[in-house]
């Protein structure tokens, strides 16, 4: 039986590798990898940056939802899932943190305060229900999906590299809210979808620049 200080110990550990620049390891090569990098002017690559610093903080608060959602998980299967989840996010904040240097940028400075907020995001469903919880990561991942997509698109055509990585990210998140949903997670109603959408929007905003 893992004790509350254990877990805050494993948590606390979890939080620092996410936060600290290059402290997370991936365990799959990044999709970018064999690609050349391609010729970008300062606007492209500008914005290029932008989209990639939004998905690295996306992942930061996708680190920090499972956490609080493996703490406070009533079910050990439960609590084995959100591990294993956020296990495979790692190597999409790693991806994502190296791209960002690539492109002679950085991480959000913000990334602290949304780690935090999606900390106690998560915590707080699991205390509620494991279905809801569940169906958190489902909805989560959902609107993850969405901003992948769309960015997608809006990258400069000639930026192989980080299409290569929001490609393979695009299919591991769809993965995990099929497996949150098969889970047993709760298929949030249209209008809390909405609300999600609109807080999201806030983190995209604010991150693009800062």
């Amino acid at each position: 039986m893992i004790s509350f200080l254990d877990k805050a110990v494993l948590q606390f550990d979890r939080a620092l590798q996410t936060l600290v620049p290059h402290a997370a390891r991936a365990s799959r090569v990044s999709p970018a990898h064999q690609i050349d990098e391609a010729e970008l002017n300062s606007d492209e690559r500008k914005h290029a940056s932008g989209l990639m610093r939004i998905n690295h903080t996306g992942e930061v608060c996708a680190q920090a939802l499972y956490a609080g959602q493996a703490t406070t998980a009533k079910l050990d299967t439960v609590r084995k899932e959100m591990e294993h989840a956020a296990d495979e996010e790692i190597d999409h904040l790693v991806w994502c943190e190296q791209r960002l240097y690539d492109l002679h940028s950085k991480p959000s400075l913000l990334n602290p305060l949304f780690y935090g907020a999606s900390f106690m995001i998560g915590a707080g469903a699991g205390l509620i229900s494991d279905k809801l919880s569940l169906g958190f990561v489902a909805a989560t991942e959902d609107q993850v999906c969405i901003h992948l997509k769309k960015h997608l698109q809006d990258l400069p055509l000639q930026d192989k590299k980080s299409k290569a990585v929001l490609t393979q990210m695009h299919i591991d998140e769809a993965k995990h809210k099929e497996a949150a949903l098969e889970a047993g997670g709760y298929e949030f109603p249209q209008p809390i979808m909405s609300i999600m959408t609109q807080v999201s929007k806030v983190m995209t905003t604010t991150t693009y620049r800062i």
